[in-house]
């Protein structure tokens, strides 16, 4: 039931008719200037509810809700809400079979008051009843929250936020109707008391008259002379009491005049006091107002070194950041430099090793080309006799000459060498003692450069072990982000569709410990899934399914019935349990028909879906009894078929049964769920792949951050000690005992290089001995076999050449290498001067700032100086105005005291002066009392000599005065009673009054039994009422504290019974903030509070959502976050019921379905209309074009759309 259509006419601002309609199903938002009527409009649907207080719609009395008062003419306020009544499950009683409910409110002033629904008159109690049954008790509402609602909710007390959690419980109708009961049984009540005490007092003692009738007689005589007895009794000490106040002395008339004297010259005393004080008072003002200047002063000196202080600090700390950053850069460019000179140190040493290898090679090539030179020679020579040049001897003579030089200058050397050998023991001896001497001095220093030696080896080993690439590192980082980011782009992705599907999400906790979640399968929506090729089924296999697909499956009853009863659903659910699910589905044979009707345009339902086996049950019971067709002439044919009769649905959703009952037209607004949830569960398992790609990329990552750390570390170890051990050799090269160990050393290394030339010599002279003596064989060979021996010569020969031939291109490719090696070793030079170069100027802006902060430091500590300084000043005045304020209060204190002395002694005095008047006033009274008795009761004078006197009937001591007069009272209302009743008709009074004695008895046994059955009635529905309540609080406090979680992330609340006291007794607002539970709620801001009202009374409406909910400007304290929160939480929560909201805000009612704009034109308010989301196009919409937005205008009373473009 929600508002289609609402007709104000004189009501309030709405001096004319004015219709507003086109109200959405569940989203509409009112929003104006103020003034412009918008809340009139919710007072004016509050006012058809039937709101008694008429307060809450700002008003003192119902006229004035007439426009002007009725002062412009218009006397009668009329209000008509028109409601669509479709829903059948949420009609009033007694109003399903309407279609629309119109209700109609009426009031004239100085008139009455009348309802219409559905043109027939009402009263009110019949119209709340209504109301009531859906939820819309607008007297003690949770669907109306008006101006200040917000606030006053945190406001309430226990009870009245328990009366809001019975109202949306539904048990504050009981409680109405329970109250009611137990005033009818009070009254109720009332009237056996009413019956007893008829009983008891009229008909029991009216028939003990009857039946002592002749005793009364004589008890009245008895009792007329006793009462005349006691009257003269009475009389006579009243005589006596006065006659003693006449008498009495004026003494205490004189004490009273004299202390009134005493009273008024204090008096005076405390006045000239109190003025004393006031001009103290008033000479300490106006010192304390002379130091107030010094004082202000002082806060401006204050506040200007303050903010000095904070701008100086602000410059440090820019400037140390400065020269972190040009720290951090130098540093950089002092790691590039050590990687650049290991570069260059690896690239020399490369180029030192192909050069050494290169030389070598080229030695052996040389040497090897000789050889083969002089083997051409020498065949040439053997062969013609000729020398192969000139000058040029035989070959093999030449060949021996050479062995013979060979042999004579290998000795000659090695002679030399064994000279020097000589020469070299003779001073290394002479030495060596020295250098032991100078080893024992600087053994400390060696062990250092050992030790740094061994260090330095060890880091450049470990360095050397690392695998880290500065280009992997990069590339994975690069690929990190990409992945990220492509993460993110899918998890929004499937956010916006998990939005747009939050309908299909099924929320639960788990019912019982250890509870096994796989036995809940899921919604039946979630458990389908459609293939490519099957698609364009899936709008039929939604209708197929209808509701269906909001299903539940689990595996047993059990697990069900547990979900129900302890799974804290969020909404009403049905449950389809596997083991108990009777499906019915298709026969073959049938299917076999319709198939063989239409070949290729009808499949079963059940076959275009795919789902898990042991979810068949719920599948069969789902899609197992309905065709799908490819167009309506197959579903027709299929359908109405005597062979196959079942129901057909079209790919367009059309509805075919075999009753002959046709639906469709248009698509469901779930229309495409299917794909929807497909296309979800796809999103989902690619992210999964996603996720799990990039843990593997932030892992390698990570690993090779580690590593770079690690390098970083070592490489920064490494530099260090390099540095020290050039240290450590600069301090050997310059000390004296150094330089005699560096010149042993020199002089050993000396003797091992003589000693291995000599070596090498005797190794020479060996070898050309060997080669002479081969010769000479050579010779004698060639002399016995000389063809065969040129032949093997010329053999050699070509072998040799084309050795060297094969050696050449290898020679070239290293030449080629050492080249390269050398160009690059020039190129790190080159890059290492700029790096210094790029250093020495980073070092000297570092110096810049440095000195720049040195003196930002200077100034800081002056300024500090300066602002202590200024503060201790400051704080003394202060110190000092303070002590003029407690001199000033304690005079006050001695004012006051003073002035309450001044009023006592006032009150005391006017308090005599009354009891004088008092006293003068009762002499008068008692004079005149005195004449009165003698002259009302002659025999005074004659008995007044026995007045008081012992023994007489006068004795006043011997009676207790007050029981008499009580006794003479009693016997007064007894004798007239006597009087009255006196009568000779006593039997037949008799029987009638015992008569009615029986038939009272009788209903009273009734009543106490009727009363009986009702309390226990009441007792049985109090229990129920009080686990509704239980469970009502439960769910309350679940939703209050998710959706402040939701309006203020990290954050909770709950409502909770204060200590000591029981749910049924109240409850109260507990709130948690960053994890921390507030004691009391004063602690929030204002915005908090407010999200916390709002969040209790959301929570409230989820619960048990009533048909319509109203709000006025429940966001007035809230920030624009906030707000477009709250309206995103009501487009999306709450679509069953119809919201209508007041705001001033654009992030509320820009989600809104319709906006409607109020005007204030001519004393007269208009209402524009603002479709912004219609799930429905109206007719207006639908004509109005696709461009603009339509737009409702309120002209002569009735809106009419229009477009704006």
């Amino acid at each position: 039931m929600y508002i289609e259509e609402l007709i104000i006419e004189g009501f309030k601002s709405y001096a004319t008719r004015t219709i507003i309609s086109g109200w959405d199903r569940e989203f509409n938002a009112i929003t104006g200037l103020n003034g412009s009527g918008k809340s009139n409009i919710l007072d004016s649907i509050c006012f058809v509810l039937g709101i008694s207080t008429l307060s809450h719609v700002r008003a003192n009395n119902l006229q004035d809700l007439v426009y002007k008062r009725g002062q412009a003419g218009i006397t009668k306020a009329s209000v008509t809400i028109v409601f669509n009544n479709e829903d059948r499950e949420r009609s009033p009683p007694g109003y399903e079979n309407h279609k629309q409910i119109s209700v109609t409110r009426q009031i004239v002033v100085n008139g009455r008051n009348k309802y219409i629904v559905n043109g027939h008159n009402k009263n009110q109690q019949d119209v709340a009843n209504m109301f009531q049954s859906v939820q819309l008790n607008v007297n003690n509402p949770h669907f109306l929250i008006m101006q200040g609602r917000i606030t006053k909710v945190l406001n309430m007390k226990p009870p009245e936020i328990l009366a809001m959690i019975e109202e949306a419980a539904g048990t504050r109708m009981f409680e109405d109707r329970k109250e009611k009961a137990f005033k009818t049984m009070s009254k109720k009540d009332a009237k056996l008391e009413e019956i007893n005490t008829l009983l008891e007092t009229e008909i029991g003692p009216k028939l003990e008259k009857l039946r002592e009738s002749k005793r009364t007689f004589l008890e009245y005589q008895k009792m007329a002379a006793d009462l005349d007895q006691l009257r003269r009794l009475l009389i006579a000490h009243d005589y006596v009491k006065y006659q003693t106040k006449l008498e009495t002395s004026g003494q205490d008339l004189e004490e009273k005049k004299d202390r009134i004297v005493t009273l008024e010259q204090m008096q005076g005393v405390l006045a000239q006091d109190m003025e004393d004080i006031d001009d103290k008072i008033a000479e300490i003002v106006a010192e304390r107002e002379k130091d107030s200047a010094q004082l202000t002063k002082l806060e401006s000196t204050f506040k200007e070194y303050a903010k000095e202080l904070v701008k100086v600090q602000t410059q440090c700390k820019l400037k140390e950041d400065t020269i972190a950053d040009e720290q951090k850069n130098k540093n950089s460019l002092l790691k590039e430099k050590t990687e650049t000179e290991q570069a260059l140190l690896d690239g020399k040493a490369k180029y030192e090793k192909l050069t050494a290898d290169f030389e070598s090679t080229m030695k052996e090539h040389e040497e090897k080309a000789e050889s083969i030179r002089k083997l051409e020679d020498l065949i040439q020579t053997l062969s013609t006799g000729l020398a192969a040049k000139e000058g040029q001897e035989n070959g093999y003579q030449t060949q021996l000459q050479d062995a013979n030089k060979a042999v004579s200058t290998a000795a000659s050397e090695a002679e030399q060498a064994k000279l020097k050998i000589t020469h070299l023991k003779k001073e290394l001896q002479e030495k060596l003692p020295k250098a032991k001497a100078a080893e024992k001095q600087n053994s400390s220093l060696l062990a250092e450069v050992k030790a740094n030696k061994n260090v330095t080896e060890m880091l450049q080993s470990q360095l050397n072990d690392l695998s880290w690439n500065p280009d992997r590192e990069m590339e994975l980082l690069r690929q990190k982000q990409v992945s990220q980011s492509a993460v993110n782009d899918l998890r929004e992705r499937i956010d916006g569709l998990e939005r747009e599907l939050s309908a299909f999400q099924f929320d639960y906790t788990d019912p019982a410990p250890n509870f096994d979640r796989r036995k809940v399968k899921g919604l039946v929506a979630e458990l389908v899934t459609i293939s490519k090729e099957n698609f364009d089924s899936a709008t039929a296999l939604e209708i197929c399914a209808g509701g269906k697909l909001y299903n539940v499956v689990v595996e047993s009853e059990i697990v069900g019935t547990q979900l129900l009863q302890k799974g804290r659903l969020k909404r009403r659910v049905t449950i389809i349990p596997l083991n108990k699910i009777s499906a019915f589905k298709i026969q073959a044979e049938r299917l076999a028909t319709a198939k063989r009707l239409a070949p290729g345009k009808v499949d079963l339902a059940l076959n275009l879906v795919g789902y898990d086996d042991e979810v068949e049950a719920a599948m069969n019971y789902v899609f197992g009894s309905a065709l799908v067709c490819k167009d309506a002439d197959t579903a027709k044919r299929v359908t109405f078929d005597k062979g196959v009769r079942m129901r057909s649905i079209t790919l367009e959703g059309d509805t075919y049964d075999p009753s002959g009952q046709l639906s469709g037209g248009s698509k469901p607004n779930s229309a495409g769920v299917l794909l929807k949830l497909g296309t979800l569960k796809d999103l989902r398992k690619k992210l999964a792949d996603m996720e799990n790609g990039l843990k593997e990329v932030v892992r390698e990552y990570e690993g090779y951050q580690r590593t770079a750390s690690h390098y970083q570390g070592l490489k920064q170890k490494l530099d260090l000690k390099l540095h020290e051990g050039r240290l450590l050799e600069e301090r050997l090269n310059t000390n004296a005992s150094a330089q005699i160990i560096q010149h042993v050393e020199s002089l050993r290394k000396q003797l091992q290089e003589q000693e291995t030339l000599r070596h090498e010599c005797l190794e020479r002279k060996a070898a050309a001995q060997e080669r002479r003596t081969h010769i000479e064989q050579e010779m004698k060979e060639f002399s016995a076999h000389r063809e065969d021996k040129l032949k093997s010569l010329q053999k050699e020969l070509a072998t040799g050449k084309a050795q060297l031939a094969k050696a050449a291109p290898e020679i070239k490719k290293v030449q080629q290498q050492i080249d390269l090696s050398k160009e690059e070793a020039a190129q790190l030079e080159k890059e290492i001067v700029q790096l210094e170069h790029q250093i020495r100027q980073v070092e000297k802006v570092i110096d810049d700032y440095v000195n720049e902060e040195r003196v930002l430091k200077d100034t800081l500590a002056e300024i500090k100086r300066s602002y202590d300084t200024a503060e201790y000043a400051l704080e003394h005045e202060r110190q000092a105005l303070s002590a003029f304020d407690v001199e000033t209060k304690e005079l006050e204190t001695q004012k006051k005291e003073k002035k309450q002395l001044l009023e006592d002694c006032k009150l005391e005095v006017q308090k005599l002066k009354h009891e004088l008047e008092k006293f003068h006033s009762e002499r008068e009274h008692a004079n005149r009392r005195v004449k009165e008795l003698v002259q009302n009761h002659p025999w005074i004078p004659d008995q007044q000599q026995l007045f008081g006197k012992p023994g007489t009937g006068y004795d006043f001591a011997k009676q207790d005065l007050g029981e008499v007069r009580k006794r003479v009272n009693q016997l007064e209302e007894r004798h007239k009673m006597l009087e009255r009743k006196l009568d000779q008709h006593v039997m037949d009074k008799y029987d009638r009054v015992e008569k009615k004695e029986t038939q009272l008895k009788q209903m009273l046994a009734t009543v106490k039994r009727d009363k009986r059955k009702i309390q226990e009635t009441i007792g049985e529905l109090d229990k129920y009422k009080r686990e509704a309540l239980r469970k009502t609080w439960e769910k309350v406090n679940v939703d209050f504290g998710a959706i402040f979680g939701d309006l203020l992330p990290g954050n909770s609340s709950k409502l909770e019974p204060p200590e000591g006291q029981d749910i049924t007794e109240g409850l109260e607002v507990k709130v948690a903030l960053g994890g921390v539970w507030k004691q009391s709620l004063t602690e929030l801001s204002g915005g908090q509070r407010s999200l916390i009202a709002l969040s209790l009374i959301l929570s409230l409406l989820q619960y048990k959502p009533a048909p319509m909910y109203i709000l006025d400007e429940v966001d007035s304290a809230l920030d624009l976050s906030h707000t477009q929160n709250i309206g995103q939480l009501i487009r999306t929560r709450f679509n069953g019921s119809q919201f209508i909201i007041v705001s001033l805000k654009d992030g509320m009612f820009n989600n809104a379905n319709v906006l409607f704009k109020t005007k204030f034109r001519d004393g007269v308010s208009t209402v524009e209309r603002i479709a912004q989301r219609d799930k429905e196009r109206s007719a207006a919409t639908s004509t109005a074009g696709k461009k603009g937005r339509v737009v409702g205008v309120v002209r002569g009373g009735v809106m009419t759309p229009r477009r704006m473009n």
